[in-house]
């Protein structure tokens, strides 16, 4: 039954689709996806079905890091578009009732930026106190043993004025200083220009580390328990990151959000940040973000008592009237149908329904719809400073950033045929928009059927989430009322009891109608929505 949820936010009942611009499609023939590429892109997104569409970066950038190292938050990247493009993308997204958030890079600058090359003058420059700067140790040495997520040490030394400036990035991007009034000031302005513009709200890149430890007192070393990147670094960060004053910036931001009518939305990353119960501190007492990105769930394997474990500490920590949002892909970590199924069709089935069949609003990352799966991309072809430097035992983050298979042929509908991409194709025999279109059993065609159904039942867009019993490697959850998901997440056949009703939409499409009086049978890796 479907409900109405017209006081509901968007994003409450809406599904977020993230674009990496510079892959998505190419309109001049470059070899770079842009903004009018999105544009022309705009009816295949509402026939999909979804409500908001996520842009990378597409301010001003040096590009050492592809968008993230921002020298103008008030200009669009030429080799993206213009503000004329930006706006036009804005209005017709508009008007097809979709709304455009964009990413927003708080925390550091390319040193490039105009702020940072007048830091550089001296230590009484304007804009010296932009940034984060102290004196050597005694011996010469950095402020701190804090570890840059691009290598080596996050300071860098800057001989003319005898000090470092902190970078938790790659050395290119600078970090700003938030305990500086004058920084706050001018990002409200920023937000207010791109709200001014009609966007419909920001993804806030790593808001954890916008306040570091005023004394850079040390991080200890990474225990066995820490985190694959704490591990990386060598050091768990406690100093660099997630320090009390963020809530207060958060805050600040959301009084600015909420001026607007309808509020904007601010969702979050806060990277390293696996435990639940503190991701779902930015939430405040809904007064912060309204949507917290789950890193745990991100990067969790694709196993019925893990992802179990997590959802039902998720729900219990992010209680209503605030709101879990779940991911499976995006551009930092390897595509879901990579990671999760390795390019198993079955197992991709499955990851959508856990995407859209739980409680929270999801994320698809472009690509997602078709089942595309990471592509490897050789180290002469590499854009990605991360992959360049740890290459082969990182293999970098181009692999889930490359473009889109619109077509299977040469070009892939991307660009020009005679055109080379930014980054390498896949496969565009076995993954592509047209491929998938033109079969009706395909991934794309289950996928805007499984978003139709998650539209039309309020069970599945509103409905509480309940796990019931079943053995370790099925998962069996309630959403709602009367809706139930059932997934077999293992190579052998089972059996799930107490199951009633007629299956509404299945990985196994020819199931479909199918009434079930109380013993539900699952092959392997199939999953089924019962209503």
């Amino acid at each position: 039954m479907k409900k109405d949820t017209t006081a509901l936010p968007w994003w409450r009942t809406g599904i977020i689709y993230q674009i990496y611009v510079r892959s998505f499609y190419d309109s001049n023939g470059d070899g770079i996806g842009d903004l009018p590429g999105v544009t022309a892109k705009l009816d295949y997104l509402q026939e999909l079905g979804v409500d908001g569409i996520w842009l990378s970066p597409v301010t001003k950038s040096a590009n050492a890091d592809w968008g993230y190292d921002v020298t103008d938050y008030y200009n669009i990247d030429p080799a993206l578009g213009t503000m004329e493009d930006f706006d036009k993308l804005v209005a017709e997204a508009k008007r097809r009732k979709m709304h455009v958030l964009i990413d927003f890079v708080p925390n550091h600058t390319s040193v490039k930026h105009p702020w940072f090359q007048n830091a550089l003058t001296g230590r009484h420059a304007q804009y010296r106190n932009f940034y984060i700067w102290a004196n050597p140790k005694k011996d010469g040495r950095p402020p701190s043993n804090w570890r840059a997520y691009g290598g080596g040490s996050a300071w860098e030394y800057h001989s003319p004025s005898g000090q470092y400036f902190l970078h938790n990035f790659f050395k290119e991007q600078a970090d700003l200083n938030w305990r500086n009034p004058a920084v706050r000031e001018e990002f409200d302005k920023i937000m207010r220009f791109w709200l001014d513009r009609g966007i419909s709200g920001f993804r806030l890149d790593v808001v954890n580390m916008l306040i570091k430890d005023a004394q850079f007192h040390d991080n200890p070393k990474a225990g066995k328990g820490d985190g694959l990147e704490n591990r990386i670094l060598g050091q768990r960060a406690v100093y660099n990151i997630n320090q009390s004053g963020v809530h207060e910036i958060l805050k600040r931001w959301r009084k600015v959000t909420d001026a607007y009518k309808p509020s904007a939305l601010l969702l979050g990353e806060s990277t390293l940040v696996y435990d639940i119960k503190e991701m779902a501190q930015f939430y405040g007492v809904h007064d912060e973000l309204e949507l917290a990105l789950n890193l745990r769930f991100v990067q969790s394997p694709f196993k019925a008592p893990v992802l179990r474990e997590v959802i039902e500490e998720t729900n219990a920590a992010i209680m209503a009237p605030d709101w879990p949002v779940w991911a499976g892909s995006n551009h930092d970590n390897s595509r879901f149908p990579t990671r999760w199924a390795a390019g198993d069709e079955r197992k991709v089935r499955c990851g959508l329904i856990v995407l859209l069949g739980l409680r929270g609003t999801p994320i698809l990352y472009y690509g997602d719809e078709l089942g595309m799966t990471d592509v490897f991309v050789a180290p002469w072809r590499m854009k990605d400073q991360r992959g360049k430097r740890n290459w082969p035992v990182d293999g970098g983050r181009d692999q889930y950033r490359t473009p889109m298979p619109w077509r299977n042929h040469k070009g892939a509908g991307f660009t020009r045929p005679e055109v080379r991409p930014w980054l390498p194709y896949g496969d565009l025999k076995i993954r592509s928009v047209e491929v998938e279109a033109a079969t009706a059993d395909g991934t794309l065609q289950f996928t805007k059927d499984l978003i139709a159904l998650r539209r039309s039942e309020a069970d599945l867009t509103t409905g509480d989430y309940k796990s019931l019993p079943s053995a370790p490697s099925v998962w069996v959850w309630q959403r709602g009322k009367g809706t139930r998901v059932a997934i077999n997440m293992s190579e052998y056949h089972h059996e799930v009891k107490h199951m009633h009703g007629r299956i509404t939409l299945g990985t196994v499409r020819q199931r479909e109608g199918e009434h079930i009086d109380g013993l539900l049978h699952l092959d392997p890796w199939e999953g089924v929505i019962i209503s």
